[in-house]
C-alpha cells in the first residue's frame, strides 16, 4: 500500500551512474483503451529527445513498461505509476483509484512527485456510521471507501413510552440503560479503537443516528473523541458508493479550511522572519541547508532551473559550474518537483495546496524552517 514511509526510502535511491525511469499514465476507464496512444506517443518522445547514452541505459525499461501496459488484461484502476530501473533491478507499481497526469521521466533518482501530491491530497479517513442497533465503519484513502466491518445486536429492545435510552440522562444512561445495548455500544467503541490503531488513522466522521452516534461519542476515549472531525447523514443501508458521496463534501471543506489556515500561518511566520521563508530561491537555499521542516507549494506551480549531475544541488540561477562540488549544472524544467523529492530525502513534510491566491501572489512556494 503506497505510503509516506515507503515514498521516502524510494527518494533516498541514487544511480549511482544508473538511471530510473517513472511512468505515470491516466488508465481511467473514460480514456477507453486511449491511454495506450498517449504512452507511445510519449515513449517515442522520450526516445527523440534523451541523450543516446541514457537512452541505452532505459531501453529495457521502456519495453517492460510499454509490454506491461499494452499486453496485460487486468482491469486498471484509474492511474497507474511504474517506477522501475533495470541497472539497480527495481520495479514498483501502483494501481491507483485517482487520475494522475500523463508523464514519462527519465531521470538518476525515481520521480515520486505525483505520489507525494496523492498522499497529501487524500488523506486517510475512518468513517463511523451508527444507529440503535448496528454500526458500519469504513475506511478512506486514495478516492476509494472501503467496508472495514460491522456491529449489530438483534437483541436492542424498543423504545418505552418516555423516549427508549436515547433520551436517559448521562447518569441514568449508567443505571438503567439495558445490558444488551450496553455491550453493543461498548463493542462499536472497541471495534472502531482497534480499526484506529490498526491503520493508524487521526481522523473519524461520523454518520447515521444523531443520538446514537452521540451516546457512542459519550464513550470514546477523550483522544479518540478529538479525532472527530465531521458528521453527515446517511441511512444504515446505503450502499459504499452513496456513502462516499455524502462523505466527500465533509471532507473537502475539512481540508480547504486546514489548507487556508495553514497559508495563513506561512505567510504571518514569514512577514516575520519567524522560521519561514517565500520564493523558489529562498525554499532552495534553505534545502540545501537541510533547514526545511515543511514545504509548501501551489499544486500548478511549475518552474526550471539547474541541477547537479553529481552532488544534486538545485539553483533557479544559471551557473556553469555547481558551487559546492564544481560539477556540471544541468538544465531542468521540473525543478519544484525536484525540490519537493530533495524536501522528501531530508526527511521535510511536503504539503500540496490545490489553490491559494495569497501563496501564489507571494511566489507560489514557501517553506517552515527547523531553524
Amino acid at each position: 500500500m503506497l505510503n509516506r514511509e515507503e515514498l521516502k526510502e524510494i527518494a533516498t535511491l541514487q544511480g549511482d551512474g544508473s538511471y530510473f525511469i517513472s511512468l505515470y499514465l491516466n488508465v481511467s476507464p473514460d480514456t477507453r483503451g486511449d491511454y495506450v496512444i498517449h504512452l507511445k506517443n510519449m515513449i517515442k518522445n522520450v526516445s527523440e529527445g534523451t541523450d543516446k547514452q541514457i537512452l541505452k541505459k532505459v531501453k529495457r525499461d521502456i519495453e517492460k513498461l510499454e509490454a506491461f501496459v499494452t499486453s496485460n488484461k487486468r482491469e486498471f484502476k484509474r492511474g497507474l505509476a511504474i517506477i522501475a530501473s533495470s541497472e539497480k533491478e527495481f520495479w514498483r507499481e501502483y494501481h491507483l483509484a485517482v487520475p494522475v497526469a500523463n508523464a514519462i521521466i527519465t531521470d538518476k533518482s525515481p520521480y515520486i512527485q505525483p505520489l507525494l501530491d496523492i498522499l497529501d491530497n487524500y488523506k486517510r479517513y475512518a468513517v463511523l456510521l451508527v444507529d440503535r442497533e448496528s454500526a458500519r465503519l469504513f475506511l478512506v484513502h486514495l478516492g476509494e471507501l472501503e467496508e472495514y466491518g460491522e456491529v449489530h445486536t438483534p437483541d436492542v429492545p424498543a423504545r418505552h413510552k418516555r423516549g427508549g435510552w436515547f433520551s436517559l440522562s448521562g447518569h441514568r444512561f449508567e443505571r438503567h440503560i439495558d445490558y444488551h445495548v450496553s455491550l453493543y455500544i461498548k463493542d462499536v467503541v472497541k471495534k472502531l479503537e482497534s480499526f484506529l490503531s490498526a491503520e493508524k488513522i487521526e481522523r473519524i466522521i461520523t454518520g447515521g443516528s444523531d443520538d446514537a452516534a452521540a451516546k457512542v461519542k459519550e464513550m470514546l476515549p477523550k483522544a479518540v473523541n478529538e479525532k472527530i472531525v465531521g458528521s453527515f447523514h446517511a441511512e444504515m443501508f446505503a450502499n459504499v458508493n452513496d456513502i462516499y458521496e455524502k462523505v466527500k463534501p465533509v471532507i473537502r471543506g475539512i481540508e480547504n479550511a486546514e489548507e487556508k489556515a495553514l497559508v495563513s500561518d506561512l505567510l504571518t511566520a514569514a512577514a516575520k522572519r519567524q522560521y519561514a521563508v517565500l520564493g523558489l530561491d529562498n525554499v532552495l537555499n534553505a534545502l540545501q541547508e537541510g533547514r526545511v521542516m515543511k514545504l509548501i507549494f501551489i499544486k500548478e506551480f511549475k518552474d526550471g532551473g539547474y541541477e547537479c549531475r553529481n552532488c544534486r544541488h538545485l539553483s533557479k540561477q544559471k551557473v556553469s559550474a555547481c558551487p559546492y562540488c564544481k560539477a556540471e549544472m544541468e538544465e531542468v524544467n521540473y525543478l519544484v518537483d525536484l525540490a519537493a523529492q530533495k524536501a522528501v530525502e531530508k526527511g521535510a513534510m511536503v504539503k500540496v495546496v490545490t489553490e491559494n491566491k495569497e501563496l501564489s501572489d507571494a511566489g507560489g512556494i514557501g517553506a517552515f524552517l527547523r531553524f
